[in-house]
């Protein structure tokens, strides 16, 4: 699981900053989350594959979140794309790309899928074979939604040994990895916990964009791999965190010990700060497992 952050701070593009924007790879799939300004530009500084973008997840309708939505939207159309475009966002989103591609003149030449939410209760949005995406319901000043991404645990890992000892045809080594006992032609059965190992721990990463401190959301990331969770201020603008529904670096924290996070990191900074150490200085007197996101950082789990 690799996490690439394109843009982590608040409110405004600045000349070294970026608003929110971030790509998951997860089993071979590329998430794009979140779309503020200049994402395609922090695509290409990545040398990160347009055409693996698939799937766009939009926390909620201000413009540091999704601005960059539909110049992502034209470029696509200008690099000749074919692939289907499955857009996940707010009720809303479709009407506000649509009615600037009509304006422009500038439909596309592939197929665009919006999925509109509205639901304020936790609810599956994507699924394939091998991942499954969820809402987290986050409370902020709109309708806004966070994201958990979770691998489904994969097949049970053969020992080799054991098949070999046991002279097992490779012609089962399928219905052994799907968890299934063997009929040996002597008539023993050979249970599968002896002829396999258990799988590998499937991973998950929860992303809470703008959001004030809500142990609401506890229950849905407990335990997940890697929390993302916006800290925009430290604790000493508690009370214009609550004023604007954002969460300090200290909240953050908070949740992330509640929920029983195995990583915790940090974005979506206000730039009234001098430094993001100050972030991590003050979050780590609640929880330790703590990381910085900035702009062009990658993280691999």
């Amino acid at each position: 699981m690799k996490l690439t952050i394109l843009g982590c701070y608040a409110a405004t593009p600045r000349t070294l900053t970026n608003p929110t924007s971030q790509v998951l790879e997860i089993k071979n799939r590329l998430f794009l989350i979140d779309c503020g300004e200049g994402t395609q530009v922090q695509l290409r500084k990545n040398k990160l594959k347009f055409s693996k973008i698939n799937h766009i997840f939009i926390s909620h309708l201000h413009g540091d979140h999704f601005f960059g939505l539909i110049g992502l939207i034209s470029t696509f159309a200008l690099l000749g794309r074919t692939t289907d475009l499955h857009i996940y966002g707010p009720k809303g989103i479709k009407e506000i790309i649509d009615l600037q591609l009509k304006l422009s003149n500038s439909w596309t030449n592939y197929q665009l899928f919006f999925h509109e939410l509205e639901s304020k209760k936790s609810e599956i949005v994507y699924e394939d074979d091998k991942v499954m995406v969820k809402t987290i319901p986050l409370k902020h000043r709109v309708y806004t939604n966070g994201f958990l991404f979770q691998e489904k645990t994969g097949e049970r890992r053969l020992d080799l040994n054991a098949v070999h000892d046991f002279e097992i045809n490779t012609c089962y080594y399928q219905n052994i990895k799907n968890g299934r006992d063997i009929t040996l032609e002597d008539g023993r059965i050979i249970p599968n916990h002896k002829l396999t190992f258990d799988p590998i721990p499937a991973l998950s990463y929860a992303f809470c964009s703008d959001t004030k401190y809500s142990e609401d959301i506890i229950h849905l990331i407990e335990n997940v791999t890697v929390l993302y969770h916006e800290s925009t201020f430290l604790q000493s603008e508690e009370t214009l965190a609550l004023k604007t529904m954002h969460s300090t670096a200290k909240e953050a924290a908070r949740i992330a010990l509640k929920a029983n996070v195995k990583q915790l990191i940090l974005g979506h900074y206000s730039t009234r700060y001098d430094s993001i150490d100050l972030f991590k200085i003050e979050a780590e007197t609640i929880f330790k497992e703590v990381l910085l996101a900035d702009d062009g950082k990658s993280f691999e789990f």
